[in-house]
């Protein structure tokens, strides 16, 4: 499938930009690996096809806290870019320090988009206040990433040649024990020396048990902060009854399942081209990745998305020519999603997916249903990727995790170090 750009909608931009001016966008991402690949790919298509009247202009980031506190120092003084890629989980913080512009409902009908192109906890995630600052490029969620030939092996495959008879603690529990037992070496590879990244999975499960995590001043409302801590023990018990190896860092996750020596791991989404490389090598089994299986009462699994933002840059309003060239680009990524698809991400743009081209794109057609199911991080200024949030969970629940302190203990821990926070 392409989207192809039709003509009258150049010839807008033409008429927007000036027949005879090249419209230049100036563009920030913190896009690494096989997601720059891609990117850089899309954006040199962009180029070639708007030849005679845009050109992006890209600049790679460090990822994380550096890339954030550049856009905000940079905007700050009217230096950003004319757009950047953007986490949604870190949108609170930046409308506090007035890092970001809205998005206007104008804004969004020139692209040809509408809240009803993206599913509710997407659209949610780029709005504060009832505002939009953000437009939603992908879903990025976490998934169990199985080997179908040693749990075919394990009588764990069901009729649709998915695994089947996980869902429930007990029974996922009774399946990494049949794994186990069979003669793996581990049943499921979890990153377990850091509890930051760990935090997504035990998220996920306080989230199907109901609970939350709150904002500031009540990070733990009602009885959330006790699920949180049952959330902690489902991982400690794998670690103690010799299902997921201890302090077990990211590389070495991903090593023990590419290799055979754990048939299940969790991991996000954008490890999906690693499998896909490894198999056109030859060099993996038979592979697949489904939803987080529901351990406790309902679906629910942690996302996180990419998004197109554009800066608000202090006493240098883009003019109506660049930002018209500004919603070009951004509607152009988002109709030409299923490429950015291959990486792993779930298109946030819902006339992608629902495409029978993205259909038929496995694994990820099989678990981009678990979008109805996603919970992003709270809307708070110490939330989202490289926040407090991350490093008060990775605090205290590595330790947890290991069988170093007790759950409750590192739940508490973990709620004192957020209540601290100012």
């Amino acid at each position: 499938m392409r989207f192809t750009l039709k003509a009258a909608v150049l010839a807008a931009v033409m008429a927007a930009t000036g027949a005879h001016a090249k419209e230049t966008v100036v563009w920030w991402d913190f896009l690494g690996g096989g997601d720059g690949v891609r990117m850089k790919k899309l954006i040199e298509d962009f180029n070639s096809e708007h030849k005679d009247a845009i050109e992006i202009q890209a600049t790679t980031l460090a990822w994380g806290t550096p890339f954030y506190s550049k856009v905000q120092t940079s905007a700050a003084v009217g230096e950003g870019p004319d757009m950047m890629t953007y986490h949604a989980s870190r949108i609170p913080l930046a409308v506090s320090e007035s890092t970001l512009s809205e998005i206007s409902a104008d804004d969004m009908k020139t692209m040809g988009l509408s809240g009803d192109s993206f599913a509710s906890a997407t659209w949610d995630a780029v709005h504060v206040d009832g505002k939009q600052y953000a437009v939603p490029f992908d879903t990025h969620p976490i998934v169990l990433y199985y080997n179908k030939d040693l749990l075919d092996k394990a009588g764990l495959i069901g009729a649709d040649g998915l695994p089947a008879g996980l869902d429930g603690l007990d029974n996922f529990n009774a399946a990494l024990k049949k794994l186990k037992d069979g003669g793996n070496q581990w049943a499921i590879a979890q990153v377990t020396a850091d509890g930051g990244f760990a935090f997504r999975t035990i998220y996920s499960l306080l989230c199907q048990q109901g609970g939350t995590i709150g904002t500031d001043g009540a990070w733990m409302p009602g009885d959330s902060q006790d699920k949180l801590a049952k959330a902690v023990s489902v991982l400690a018990d794998w670690v103690k009854n010799g299902y997921n190896p201890g302090k077990t860092d990211y590389p070495t996750t991903v090593a023990l399942f590419t290799s055979g020596k754990a048939p299940f791991m969790i991991n996000g989404v954008w490890e999906v081209p690693t499998m896909v490389d490894l198999a056109k090598q030859n060099k993996l089994f038979n592979w697949g990745a489904i939803e987080l299986p529901v351990l406790f009462d309902k679906p629910c699994t942690y996302e996180d998305s990419h998004t197109f933002a554009i800066p608000n840059n202090a006493g240098k309003p883009a003019t109506a020519e660049k930002h018209a060239a500004v919603l070009e680009v951004i509607k152009w990524m988002e109709a030409h999603a299923l490429f950015w698809a291959t990486a792993g991400h779930i298109p946030a743009n819902k006339a992608v997916t629902d495409s029978a081209d993205y259909k038929a794109m496995q694994p990820q057609a099989t678990y981009a249903k678990l979008t109805a199911n996603a919970v992003f991080d709270p809307k708070s200024i110490h939330a989202g990727v490289a926040s407090p949030l991350f490093d008060a969970a990775g605090n205290a629940f590595t330790a947890a995790i290991n069988g170093e302190t007790d759950p409750v203990t590192a739940v508490a821990d973990m709620k004192a170090e957020l209540d601290a926070l100012q």
